[in-house]
């Protein structure tokens, strides 16, 4: 018997559900209307009208008063469609200075985190050696010199063997190099900047014994720096030389920095399928360092007239997107296309024009062909 019972009480209560969602949702009713229908029902007098008069009763439930909704209206602007990724900054040149060959420091002429030249002198190393094993080769060769301008004269008087000649000439030779040699080393001892820059941390210090590739010191070219990151290789097709970029760096947050793509990396890595893209960053002011860790915002292309809606029109229902049209006092329920999304605004690509107005408030309290009345939008916070 308590089963039977239950099963007519959850009958019961699905048709009320049924009934309900049929008044409300597919007739667009109200609580009023039905409110006025079942007083009228029960023979209750309706107000503002004389009892029992046609027509003296509330509204039916089909004549719904306008919904009060927010709209706005479709604006037109500048979109830019970006691929995001994060990337490093890199000095345009950097080296470590290093001697080329050994020998004792005997001055450092640069400070730290000084900015040089190219070809201003860093390091001298002591040229004592050097210079005795240069002098050591000039006096040689003025010898051969001396030696070969005997045989050459004695080859003309015939009293003399062509072979002492040609020896003379070989051993002139062989002190020329050795006299460019002695020139060479001695350079060597001299390191310079190779090109315009900042120093870093010198690692040595004036004395110091240094074997040929010790590190001194690093060289920074900052004034323009390199940004490298990678996208997806679905994007290969629109990465091109020349794109903007935009940069945000942990160390300034809130300010970005301007870039542009100058190389691509024709070889896509086989591990991340992704595309190594290299670009400029201007830093006149000297504020970005390499080795920063960069958030980038790569632009494709710009659309010069997008039609963009605030975020909060946009209803979806599965998988597709609707906006709430307003159309002489009533809304059109009106698919859409979204395209790039920033600073609350969304754009349509297809189903709206410039000029259209959409709600943007009071979606769930509406449906399509119901009529509406637009209201000011509420100010921010309240």
């Amino acid at each position: 018997m308590r089963h039977s019972l239950r099963i007519v009480a959850l009958l019961v209560l699905m048709a009320l559900a049924g009934g309900a969602y049929w008044y409300f949702v597919k007739q667009g009713g109200t609580v009023a209307g039905l409110t006025a229908t079942l007083k009228a029902a029960g023979g209750a007098p309706a107000q503002g009208g004389a009892s029992g008069a046609p027509g003296g009763g509330a509204k039916p439930p089909g004549g719904m008063p306008p919904m009060p909704v927010e709209a706005a209206t479709v604006r037109v602007g500048t979109v830019d469609r970006t691929v995001t990724a994060v990337g490093s900054l890199l000095s345009n040149e950097s080296v470590m200075i290093r001697p080329e060959i050994a020998g004792r420091i005997s001055e450092i002429a640069f400070k730290e985190g000084q900015r040089v030249t190219k070809g201003s002198v860093l390091v001298r190393l002591d040229d004592a050696i050097a210079r005795a094993t240069l002098a050591q080769a000039q006096a040689s060769i003025a010898f051969s010199r001396a030696e070969l301008s005997r045989a050459d004269q004695l080859v003309r008087q015939n009293t003399g063997p062509l072979r002492s000649r040609e020896q003379a000439a070989a051993k002139l030779l062989a002190d020329e190099a050795a006299v460019q040699l002695a020139k060479a080393q001695l350079d060597k001892q001299v390191i310079t900047a190779p090109f315009d820059g900042v120093l870093g941390l010198r690692k040595v210090s004036v004395g110091d014994f240094v074997q040929a590739g010790k590190d001194i010191v690093n060289l920074e070219d900052i004034d323009t720096l390199k940004l490298d990151f990678r996208v997806p290789e679905m994007f290969l097709p629109a990465v091109k030389v020349g794109q903007t970029v935009k940069v945000a760096v942990d160390a300034f947050g809130g300010r970005s920095f301007d870039g542009t793509v100058y190389a691509i990396d024709p070889l896509v890595d086989v591990n991340g399928r992704a595309l190594a893209v290299r670009a400029r960053v201007p830093n006149p002011d000297g504020n970005l360092r390499p080795g920063l860790f960069a958030r980038v915002g790569l632009t494709l292309v710009t659309v010069p007239n997008a039609v963009l809606i605030p975020e909060q029109a946009i209803v979806a229902f599965g998988k597709d997107q609707f906006v709430f049209k307003v159309v002489d006092g009533k809304v059109s329920q009106t698919k859409v296309t979204l395209g790039e999304r920033r600073n609350a605004e969304v754009e349509i690509t297809q189903g709206l024009a410039a000029g259209d107005v959409v709600v943007t408030a009071g979606q769930l309290k509406i449906r399509d062909g119901a009529p509406v009345a637009v209201v000011p939008n509420k100010p921010a916070g309240s």
